[in-house]
């Protein structure tokens, strides 16, 4: 295990910073989770994969890591589109919390302690939004709380604007009652057809950025090491968390360390629910294998824009095969009869396989320790799958034993076999699915040409093997025809 210390991008100081946990061997984490009114996609993935990385390789380290996550499961859109739809918040919410939860855990994201909901927590909400008030710096008009902003003189420091700047680049809802045009809802006043709960100022719900504090309070307590989230949260989401949190406790640093992912893009442009321009992961899940995802993502350092595109993902695919096809072959070459060769397997000098592994296993984790630099910690697993294919290659696959255990500790730490296929059975599986995938795409072809009879056949020959197909608005799906729908031929966007 390496002694190198974590260093990790902080927002507020603008510097790589060590991470130096307030208690020895606990790390307190919390990342921002979605706004749960519609499904889940890649682009929520990137802030929960930064997240795993970071928990899997503090734990490798020996730590503690006390991880929460939440929900937004109350705000405008979800009580809008429930009520379109004739069903309560709750169960609207919960509909696609789930679709969240699922893609998670087949993703191998499971290191989460605890999934906050703020409708869970209002109480936790009122208490805190309460103090602020008896404290001077939020004020109640008409059932509406408001942080007051000019009351924390140190108001913007995360992102580094004056108020005069940030009042100039936002559009602020025009309210005459607040007393700064910046100052923020805490608490808002019920309207006929909301849920609302009971607090000192009349039947409401909570504002947006009070219940990260609440919840992270709740369950990190008044300061904790690592708050991560999109750079799209910075202001005025996390700006407006430092400066209610530390001023409900009167200590500060609220947080040692932000941390915060660039966004995923289609064609240079944000991926939001909003655009519509999304693609649902519970789809991309079910086209490609969940390791082939996480490569995608973790691939391009998290501070940088990720590109998402079907040959960016299929690029990827082939780049995560060749590491599980390694993996695979070197596991049966030491698998095989006889025992490996005593002098290399123990001591073959700088240039030979155990220093090689042995350098590709510390470059990797000294990578990763180096602000999460993901994209050079793949260079190291590559130059290692290189020099084990050609020594196999060369009739030295029984000395790959060091090469093996390097390959399958960094990938773990990456979570790169999820769904890694390791026997020539599951080779074959995942190379069915792609030759059905093929099929499906040489079948819209012919479709396209208006060449039916083509289209017939291939449909035909598919349920011959088993296959059913289904064309949707969104593209061709295809299941087993004993299993659930199990790929799209469509992007999904």
């Amino acid at each position: 295990m390496s002694q190198t210390g974590i260093r990790l991008h902080d927002t507020r100081s603008g510097a790589l910073t060590a991470l130096v946990p307030r208690e020895p061997n606990v790390v307190r984490m919390y990342t921002c989770g979605p706004t749960v009114y519609n499904y889940t996609h890649i682009g929520h993935l990137r802030p929960a994969l930064v997240g795993d990385v970071l928990a899997r390789l503090l734990r490798y380290r020996g730590y503690r890591v006390l991880w929460v996550s939440n929900f937004t499961d109350v705000d405008d859109r979800i009580i809008a589109r429930a009520n379109e739809e004739g069903i309560t918040p709750k169960e609207f919410a919960g509909r696609y919390i789930n679709d969240y939860l699922e893609s998670m855990e087949a993703l191998g994201i499971r290191g989460v302690e605890c999934y906050a909901r703020v409708t869970d927590h209002i109480p936790d909400i009122v208490a805190m939004v309460q103090r602020l008030v008896e404290r001077g710096y939020a004020y109640s008009i008409e059932g509406d709380v408001y942080f007051a902003v000019e009351a924390k003189s140190d108001y913007g420091k995360l992102s580094g604007r004056t108020l005069g700047e940030m009042q100039a680049g936002a559009r602020v809802a025009v309210d005459v009652r607040k007393r700064h045009p910046m100052d923020f809802a805490l608490w808002k006043a019920a309207k006929p057809g909301e849920p609302a709960w009971a607090s000192p100022w009349g039947p409401g719900r909570p504002g947006w950025h009070i219940e990260c504090s609440a919840m992270s309070l709740r369950y990190l307590g008044d300061r904790f090491d690592i708050h991560g989230g999109g750079d799209d949260l910075i202001f005025p989401h996390h700006e407006n968390e430092i400066a209610q949190s530390e001023a409900y406790t009167g200590s500060e640093p609220f947080v040692q360390i932000w941390l915060h992912n660039a966004m995923v893009q289609v064609g240079h442009e944000k991926m939001s629910k909003s655009l519509g321009n999304f693609v649902r992961l519970s789809e991309l899940v079910r086209r490609y294998p969940a390791g082939a995802l996480r490569q995608f993502v973790l691939s391009t350092h998290y501070r940088k824009p990720l590109q998402y595109s079907a040959d960016a993902m299929q690029e990827a695919q082939r780049s995560w095969s060749r590491l599980v096809e390694a993996r695979a072959a070197w596991r049966e070459a030491l698998a095989g009869p006889g025992a490996p060769p005593e002098a290399n397997a123990t001591n073959d000098g700088a240039g030979g396989l155990v220093a090689l592994a042995k350098r590709a296993a510390e470059g990797f984790e000294a990578a990763l320790a180096d602000d999460l630099n993901t994209s050079e910690a793949f260079g190291y697993l590559f130059e290692l799958v290189r020099t084990g294919n050609r020594a196999m290659a060369s009739g030295r696959g029984r000395e790959l034993g060091p090469a093996l255990a390097a390959l399958e500790s960094c990938g773990d730490l990456l979570g790169l076999w999820q769904d890694a296929a390791v026997s020539s059975g599951g080779r074959r599986e995942d190379s069915s699915r792609g030759l059905v995938e093929l099929l499906i795409e040489l079948r819209a072809e012919a479709r396209r040409y208006r060449d039916w009879a083509t289209a017939d056949r291939i449909r035909d020959g598919m349920a011959g093997l088993g296959i059913a197909l289904e064309d949707t608005p969104q593209g061709t799906r295809w299941k087993w025809l004993s299993e659930s729908v199990s790929a799209s031929g469509a992007d999904g966007a």
